[in-house]
């Protein structure tokens, strides 16, 4: 679709080469998933010859072994967990759907940026540049910068081809709020006709659509309390009551259907009894714990430096070590006998 929108727009000249054309649209890396390549930057590419470069697939390996450190050693031990609990949501407790809630969070991040990483990697090894698809999603402020982070190919999708169109912000405050609600209920469509991803999707849309409404409110709020005078403890609050909007839509995008998601959510707010949650699920919680450590402990620096050009300029004697120990904490640490496939292998 977008290849044909940006060459009825004029943005893209047609490609007469069938088999260049073929190449575009099945470019194997990322084509179960994404991230969804803009013709503009992927056929430019397909038009040049490219030859092997050392550095581009050093950098590409390192990426595909992050990749897979995400999706084996950490997404695929919590989902263990996670089936349990959102399989049988009526006879599990309230605290048991929290924990499993905040593990899902985890895993859908690691199974899916860790995917596209795998993505990203492997097209680098062969000479092509795909798009950043995640940037650290939750660490975001507000539900307007989550998306800016998350899926971001999908996100500028329809930011480009159904936001725009409508209006975008060009518009009155009432039109912009329809047009918030409508590209984000589609999203949900988009990843499947139930009720469940459309409530996610419409969720997300009526947080921006309250942000939007109540943007001078919040701005008194915080200068009444004072939170603007300490813009650390204020950035952090946000960053959590941010994680914790995303948290509950992803009880919907999870739970098997619409009145399991109302009953998960029931029972977090009332507390109530059931199964407990049994981290020996985990197959061991705390090499979980560890693995999940070193995500959030790299994903602070990776705010501040990019870790693989910082291991690409250390000698030898430091970058072999810091590989190989890579390696030997995927064989210890990652769940190769569940046979986890990706979560949006689906969609």
């Amino acid at each position: 679709m977008s290849y044909t929108i940006e060459v009825y727009r004029g943005h893209q000249a047609a490609e007469r080469n069938l088999g260049r054309f073929a190449l575009y649209v099945m470019f194997y890396p990322q084509l179960v998933a994404g991230p969804i390549e803009r013709p503009q930057n992927l056929l430019d590419q397909l038009k040049v010859s490219h030859r092997f470069d050392y550095e581009q697939a050093k950098s590409g390996l390192q990426l595909m072994a992050w990749g897979l450190f995400k999706k084996v050693a950490i997404a695929d031990h919590l989902a263990v967990g996670v089936n349990t609990v959102y399989g049988d949501v009526a006879h599990h407790s309230g605290a048991a759907i929290l924990i499993a809630t905040y593990m899902f969070a985890i895993q859908i991040y690691c199974d899916f940026s860790g995917y596209s990483d795998i993505a990203i990697g492997s097209a680098q090894v062969m000479g092509f540049r795909l798009m950043t698809n995640f940037d650290r999603p939750y660490f975001s402020r507000s539900i307007a910068e989550f998306w800016r982070r998350w899926h971001i190919s999908l996100s500028t999708w329809f930011r480009d081809y159904v936001y725009v169109p409508l209006g975008g912000n060009r518009v009155s405050q009432r039109r912009r709020a329809f047009n918030l609600m409508v590209v984000f209920t589609l999203s949900g469509l988009w990843h499947g006709a139930s009720w469940n991803f459309v409530v996610w999707g419409a969720l997300h849309g009526t947080y921006l659509v309250a942000s939007l409404l109540f943007a001078r409110a919040r701005g008194a709020l915080v200068a009444l309390s004072g939170l603007d005078r300490v813009p650390y403890v204020h950035q952090t609050l946000r960053r959590v009551v941010t994680f914790h909007l995303v948290l509950i839509s992803w009880v919907f995008f999870r739970a098997a259907s619409f009145s399991d998601a109302t009953s998960a959510l029931k029972a977090v707010l009332t507390n109530r009894a059931g199964q407990s949650f049994s981290f020996e699920l985990l197959g061991g919680r705390t090499l979980v714990a560890l693995s999940v450590g070193a995500l959030v402990m790299c994903e602070l620096l990776q705010s501040r430096i990019s870790m693989r050009d910082f291991i690409s300029r250390r000698p030898a004697i430091v970058r072999w070590p810091v590989y190989v120990s890579l390696v030997l904490m995927l064989l210890m640490l990652g769940d190769f006998t569940s046979e986890q496939s990706f979560i949006y292998f689906q969609f």
